[in-house]
């Protein structure tokens, strides 16, 4: 198990770097990955899944005593990315798959990988947890409403399936994760350790899926989507950071809602994108789960060195 957990350490450091090279090789080598795409439903329930064993009662507590911070990262997750993503595309006039795809990507909720970036930063962890736990548990409405009202124009978007979809593969694998790690604690605690790299191999199974599907369409306009994913990344990160400051949160929180917001579930993009629109609208959440995670290293990376104004403030007046 030892082994197994420096293994699961080493993947998810170079989790970027595993994304880049297991899509260059699907890419390039197309046909063996073309099966895996009718289990991509079955892989991000794997993956959240591990994440509802990571859960904690406490970090739902946070809601009751530090509401502003959660309620304004929601808002901020659900508003800021989905708008500029639209914009973004209409600004690239990008074609219709590509432009429901790249809204689609800004709809859905904060990525688990986010919480890594927002420790490493030395921002407010408990708040960057539970932005990712409840825009996680909101998604199933939250994702195709915004989804229907800003992308229909461009692709048909049916609500009610993929609402569907996301409790199949969201809410269900979660609270089954939670229910777990409640009531069988030992077996959750082992099975703990394995899932980091457990989740990476289906992340990668499930990007190097869409990749091969599109290997040709990606050689026309990998570009002006790789631009559009850069573009929509920073807005993220740059205007989260800014509407936690415009409600004077601490400069910890700031980092947290930065990062959170930036980082989206890019797995499940994919997976929405797959089986409610087409394969070719799942490429910009295939550029995002390489792209997000090396700017949210290189950006967390930055924090680190830099020392926070709040720091001195006792802990009882942090957030908990």
């Amino acid at each position: 198990m030892k082994q197994i957990e420096t293994i699961s350490s080493f993947a998810g450091k170079y989790f970027v770097f595993f994304v880049i090279g297991a899509s260059v090789f699907a890419f390039l080598q197309p046909e063996p990955f073309l099966p895996i795409a009718s289990y991509v439903p079955i892989l991000l329930g794997v993956i959240m899944f591990g994440m509802g064993m990571t859960l904690k009662p406490v970090d739902f507590k946070m809601v009751a005593k530090h509401p502003l911070p959660v309620f304004l990262g929601l808002v901020a997750q659900f508003t800021i990315m989905p708008l500029t993503a639209f914009g973004i595309a209409y600004l690239l006039s990008l074609p219709p798959e590509l432009a429901a795809g790249l809204v689609l990507l800004g709809s859905v909720p904060g990525g688990t990988s986010s919480n890594v970036m927002v420790y490493l930063a030395k921002g407010d962890l408990p708040l960057s947890i539970t932005m990712t736990s409840f825009s996680t548990l909101v998604a199933p409405i939250a994702t195709p409403a915004i989804l229907y009202i800003l992308a229909n124009q461009w692709m048909p978007v049916q609500f009610w399936d993929m609402f569907t979809m996301i409790v199949q593969v969201i809410i269900i694998p979660v609270a089954l994760g939670v229910t777990i790690k409640r009531f069988l604690p030992t077996f959750a605690q082992q099975t703990e350790k394995a899932m980091p790299l457990v989740s990476v191999l289906a992340v990668l199974a499930i990007l190097s899926a869409v990749v091969a599907a599109n290997n040709e369409a990606l050689a026309s306009t990998g570009f002006i989507v790789f631009f559009a994913v850069m573009l929509h990344n920073a807005a993220g990160l740059i205007l989260g950071y800014l509407a936690a400051a415009a409600f004077r949160l601490s400069p910890s929180q700031c980092r947290a809602v930065s990062i959170e917001i930036g980082m989206q579930n890019t797995g499940l993009g994919a997976t929405l994108a797959t089986a409610h629109l087409t394969p070719f609208a799942a490429i910009p959440s295939v550029f995002g789960a390489a792209w997000h995670n090396f700017t949210g290293t290189i950006v967390a990376t930055y924090w680190a060195r830099k020392k926070l104004d709040d720091e001195s403030v006792p802990p009882q007046k942090k957030s908990a």
